[in-house]
């Protein structure tokens, strides 16, 4: 009887051993029955076993033999060794040998092996591996080698039974379990089914079926979950929308109130209270801050309440005189003036403690009317008229309205401007002398004609509203003319001249509302500086506003006319 080194495995005859080593250790290569490593020798793959294995390899119930082989006789030390081998040598031969029949049994018709996951997670776990224990100094000759390693006898990897040899394992494994093998002993040609969502290979089709259905139950629950979380995701979408849609409306809302406040008092349409309201209370605060006695506090009180009650301007804001001072300088100085033409005598009115901040425009009408009550063509229309007080001049306004002037723009300020600080511009100017007879017409500047934004065709106006021959005249012309009313965005003022220098340039001379009397008396002296005259002064490139407006005088409307200029409005 001869014996193979490698797995034990006894034959009769050399031949015999010549085929086995042929067979089953060239051909068949070996196999690691743990990680399924192949194309290393024998010795490697003990070695491998031994250390990449070391607790799978090892089986409680080998305890006792190894005991026997540690703590034996030196006698039969060596032939329990030569024993425990080829155990070592049976094993791992009968668990490749096992290894590549099971495997190749479910090779396919083109030869390509296919690892089943369907019955290797059903293997149960390898053997465990026992190392030797280094007590006895003789056994030195083993220790670190695979050769200390100890097998049992094989076992089922289903259902854990335990044979004596690797061939009666193998008829076990065939009678017992054909049907979890890839392709049945029986039927080797029985056709495969792949699952056709995760590739798993079985050879039953009804157990595929079953395995699909549970991939369609979960990819159905997931797609039901799907749509849940979908519809929670669509419902907070919207609701979040909803939320920032809210913000942004009451946002938005709380800034046009804003901005409406904003224009209310800016306009004076604040229910703050008007021309008298504003007049206390400032001079409340002088006498708080110590710039007023109380006693002139009570005067200046008595003498509002007077100027109210008859609705005439009290003066105390007009500096008469000035046209008058213009001409004897005009006359007397400025030299690099070639023609200088000017209007009528004007009366400046500048703000007050009442009327500070938004009376320009009315300022500016006092300013006009001025100019016309001294003017005996008008004396027709105006007769027996004072230049009147700020709230009168609202009355007035709101008199016209009810006449039915300007519908549009007493609708734009409540059909009222008594007790309020509304600004007014050149509209309510217009219907204001319309209602009093007064011809006068608007001119708009919509837009720049010169460059860097400035009106030269303003001034060329202005210049042919004053003087109808430019050439052959004096130097110092006093016109029979109104001053004319100009209005730009949040200010307005009274034309009453135009200079034409020797560069040919020109340059309008204005009274401004909002320059102080102790400013505008200055002019008055005998001798005045050319430097005072520059409050007055207005180059080309000084003016330049987008827009502006002019309110000209031109006469006196007839009964007729005037009706016809409610009518129109």
């Amino acid at each position: 009887m001869l014996s193979c080194d490698i797995c034990g495995e006894t034959v009769t005859s050399e031949p015999d051993m010549k085929a086995h080593l042929l067979i089953v250790h060239m051909e068949n290569e070996v196999i690691c029955p743990f990680c399924k490593l192949s194309g290393v020798n024998y010795d490697e793959m003990c070695f491998h076993i031994e250390t990449a294995h070391f607790e799978q390899n090892a089986l409680g119930r080998n305890f006792e033999r190894i005991k026997r082989i540690q703590y034996g006789t030196s006698d039969n030390r060596k032939d329990n060794t030569q024993q425990c081998r080829m155990e070592i040598n049976s094993s791992i031969h009968s668990a490749s040998a096992s290894n590549s029949k099971v495997s190749a049994q479910s090779l396919l018709k083109d030869g390509t092996l296919k690892h089943k996951a369907f019955y290797s997670e059903n293997l149960t776990k390898s053997r465990k591996f026992l190392k030797s224990k280094e007590k006895q100094c003789d056994l030195s000759k083993i220790k670190g080698s695979v050769y200390d390693t100890m097998y049992s006898p094989p076992e089922c990897p289903f259902c854990g039974k335990i044979e004596d040899c690797t061939q009666d394992m193998e008829t076990h494994v065939k009678i017992k379990h054909a049907n979890l093998l890839d392709t049945p002993v029986e039927d080797c040609d029985q056709p495969l089914y792949d699952c056709p969502m995760c590739g798993l290979i079985f050879t039953n089709y009804h157990i595929l079926q079953e395995h699909v259905d549970l991939h369609l139950e979960e990819s159905s629950f997931r797609q039901g979950m799907d749509r849940v979380q979908c519809c929670r995701d669509l419902e907070l979408a919207h609701h979040l929308q909803q939320e920032e849609d809210r913000k942004r409306r009451s946002e938005e809302s709380r800034q046009e109130r804003e901005e409406f406040q904003k224009l209310q008092r800016q306009y004076g349409l604040d229910n703050s209270g008007g021309y008298k309201q504003q007049l206390l209370r400032s001079m409340e605060r002088e006498v708080d801050s110590g710039r007023m006695h109380p006693s002139e506090f009570h005067r200046r009180r008595a003498d509002m309440m007077e100027s109210l009650a008859i609705g005439i301007d009290d003066g105390k804001t007009k500096t008469s005189g000035i046209i008058e001072a213009l001409y004897r300088y005009y006359q007397n100085t400025a030299t690099d003036v070639r023609h200088v033409w000017l209007s009528t005598a004007v009366d400046h009115f500048h703000s007050s403690f009442g009327d500070k901040g938004w009376g320009c425009g009315y300022r500016n009408f006092q300013m006009l009317l001025s100019s016309l009550l001294q003017n005996d063509a008008y004396d027709d229309c105006l007769k027996g008229m004072s230049v009147p007080c700020i709230p009168k001049i609202q009355s007035m306004i709101e008199d016209a309205w009810r006449e039915g002037f300007d519908p549009q723009g007493a609708s734009q300020l409540n059909n009222r401007l008594q007790g309020t600080k509304a600004w007014i511009g050149a509209c309510e100017i217009y219907t204001l002398l319309t209602s009093l007879r007064v011809k006068c017409h608007i001119v708009d500047f919509h837009k720049s004609t010169g460059p860097l934004g400035t009106h030269p065709r303003l001034f060329e106006w202005v210049l042919n509203y004053y003087s109808s021959e430019r050439e052959g005249g004096p130097k110092v012309a006093c016109t029979s003319k109104p001053p004319v009313y100009l209005q730009h965005q949040g200010h307005s003022r009274t034309v009453v001249g135009i200079e034409e220098r020797k560069n040919r340039t020109l340059c309008l001379l204005i009274f401004d509302p909002g320059c102080p009397s102790r400013e505008m008396q200055k002019l008055l002296k005998q001798d005045m500086e050319t430097s005072n005259l520059k409050q007055l002064r207005k180059f080309v490139g000084n003016l330049k506003h987008k827009q502006y407006q002019i309110v000209a005088v031109e006469g006196v409307l007839t009964a007729e006319e005037k009706i016809r200029e409610e009518t129109a409005d």
